[in-house]
C-alpha cells in the first residue's frame, strides 16, 4: 500500500520516555529509515515527496512545543507532502558528535540528497547551527536558521557567556565554524531579534554573499516557540524552500505578530523605556480596540494622568 502523507499523524503524547523512542523508531522503518547515532542521537527519515526538509531538534524541544510530541518535521509530511530527515539530540549537544558527523558523511557518499528537488535544512538555536554547519554536505540546498549560534570557540565567541560548560567541546574539527560551512548552500535565511544582543552578535558572523539577515523586533529569544504560537512557520519554510522568502514575503508573514500579546507587551515596554509615551499611549488604544488587555488598559490610565497632572491649572 502506497504512503498517503495526509493520514500521517501520529500522536506520542501518552508514551512513556521509552516507548516514545521506540514508536518514532517504527515510525522511521516503516516509511523510510531510522538509525541510532551513538548515546545521545539520532536520524529518523520519513519519504514523502520531492522536497526533503532536514531539521534538528532536541527531544525536551519536541515534547515541549509539540501537543502530539512529534519532531516539527511531521507537520510538514503531514500538510504538504514532504519528505523528512530529522535528526535529534538528548541534551545540549550542539550536534558536535563522530556518529553525527559520519551519518552526514554517509548520506553524502550514497547520494543521497540527489534524490530530491528542493532540500531546505532548518533549525533554531543550538539546531540553527547545526543546520547551517551539516548543509554543506547538501550543496544547493536551502537555509532557514532562527537565530543560531555560529561557533562556541571561545577564541571567536567569548563574548557569549550563555553556553560557558559547551565551551569544551571542539568547534574547530569537521562541521565546525557554521558560517563556513553554507558557502555551498544556495541561499541561506537567517532570522533573529536585533535586540537580543547575543543573538545578533551569533548573526553578524553569518554575513556571506548567500545570506539574507531578517530582523524581528521584540519577538524575543525563543523565536521557534513565537513563530509557531502564530502558526507562520510553515509558510516561512515554503517560501524558504522555493528560494522566494524576499524581504517582502518576510514582512508579510511576520506583520500579524501586531496581534501577538506577548510581542506587543514587549514593545509596550520598550518605547516606555525610551520615554516615547506619545507612541505608548498609541499602542495602548490600539490594543484596548481590539483585545481584552487589562494590563494596556492600566498603562493607558496611567499615562493620561500623567498627562493631565502636568497640565497648567
Amino acid at each position: 500500500m502506497s504512503f498517503d502523507p495526509k493520514t500521517f499523524a501520529p500522536d506520542l503524547s501518552r508514551c512513556s520516555r521509552t516507548d516514545w523512542l521506540s514508536e518514532l523508531r517504527k515510525i522511521g522503518d516503516t516509511h523510510g529509515f531510522a538509525e541510532p547515532l551513538g548515546r545521545f542521537h539520532a536520524g529518523l527519515f520519513i519519504d514523502a515527496g520531492d522536497t526533503l526538509l532536514v531539521t534538528f531538534e532536541t527531544i525536551a524541544g519536541v515534547k515541549a512545543l509539540s501537543e502530539t510530541h512529534t519532531p516539527q518535521s511531521f507537520e510538514m509530511v503531514r500538510s504538504h507532502g514532504w519528505s523528512a530527515l530529522t535528526v535529534l539530540c538528548n541534551g545540549d549537544t550542539w550536534f558536535r558528535d563522530e556518529r553525527v558527523y559520519g551519518f552526514f558523511d554517509q548520506l553524502a557518499d550514497d547520494g543521497f540528497f540527489d534524490e530530491f528537488e528542493n532540500i531546505l535544512f532548518f533549525g533554531a538555536g543550538p539546531c540553527g547551527y547545526a543546520a547551517a554547519a551539516y548543509s554543506v554536505a547538501a550543496p544547493g540546498a536551502r537555509v532557514l536558521l532562527l537565530q543560531p549560534q555560529a561557533t562556541l570557540d571561545p577564541r571567536v565567541t567569548d563574548w557569549d557567556d550563555r553556553f560557558v560548560e559547551q565551551r569544551r567541546m571542539d568547534f574547530t574539527t569537521r562541521y565546525g565554524y557554521a558560517p563556513d560551512m553554507i558557502d555551498a548552500a544556495d541561499q541561506v535565511y537567517v532570522v533573529h531579534d536585533p535586540y537580543e544582543r547575543l543573538d545578533a552578535m551569533h548573526s553578524a558572523l553569518f554575513e556571506r554573499r548567500n545570506v539574507a539577515r531578517y530582523r524581528v523586533p521584540f519577538m524575543g529569544a525563543a523565536l521557534l516557540g513565537e513563530f509557531r504560537a502564530l502558526d507562520i512557520l510553515p509558510a516561512m519554510m515554503v517560501a524558504a524552500a522555493e528560494a522566494r522568502l524576499d524581504v517582502n514575503t518576510f514582512a508579510g508573514l511576520a506583520r500579524i505578530r501586531r496581534k501577538h500579546l506577548p510581542y506587543l507587551r514587549k514593545l509596550l515596554y520598550r518605547l516606555d523605556a525610551l520615554e516615547r509615551y506619545e507612541l505608548s499611549k498609541m499602542l495602548c488604544r490600539y490594543v484596548g480596540e481590539h483585545y481584552s488587555a487589562p494590563r494596556f488598559r492600566r498603562r493607558l490610565e496611567q499615562l493620561e494622568a500623567m498627562d493631565a497632572a502636568a497640565d497648567p491649572v
